[in-house]
């Protein structure tokens, strides 16, 4: 439901990243959790024809602890070098998707990641955003 709402809303903007990459998770918390929610968010969007959804663009390397309850410096040390971004992207827009974003720390790592790889305009999306 998310998804579609979202997609409703970004379909107003009339222009699409070329890439749609949902945060990942750590292989460990994806078996614990059983789904990726910015993943699960990014589908119906996907679908909507205007972007292409690719999960695999950018892994997350390094296990993080919960950032619930942390500090805005707490997280980005939490986050920093977590992620890697297949040098495939360089030279698209990217739109990075995440469920909730408190800090911007996990979003910020990932645009760094992505700028590092080559992504030309990076744009970052959430459902919620927590102040």
């Amino acid at each position: 439901m998310l998804g579609q709402l979202m997609a409703s809303a970004l379909a107003a903007r009339g222009r699409w990243p070329d890439l749609l990459i949902p945060v990942p998770l750590h292989h460990r918390r994806l078996l614990r959790r059983g789904y990726n929610q910015a993943l699960e968010i990014a589908r119906p969007i996907a679908a909507s024809g205007r972007t292409t959804l690719w999960p695999d663009a950018v892994r997350r390397i390094r296990a993080t602890t919960d950032q619930i309850g942390t500090s805005a410096s707490q997280r980005r040390r939490n986050v920093r070098g977590a992620f890697v971004a297949d040098t495939r992207i360089s030279g698209r827009s990217v739109a990075l998707l995440d469920d909730v974003m408190t800090t911007g720390a996990t979003l910020n790592e990932l645009a760094r990641v992505c700028r590092r790889a080559g992504a030309t305009h990076i744009e970052a999306w959430a459902v919620a955003r927590v102040a």
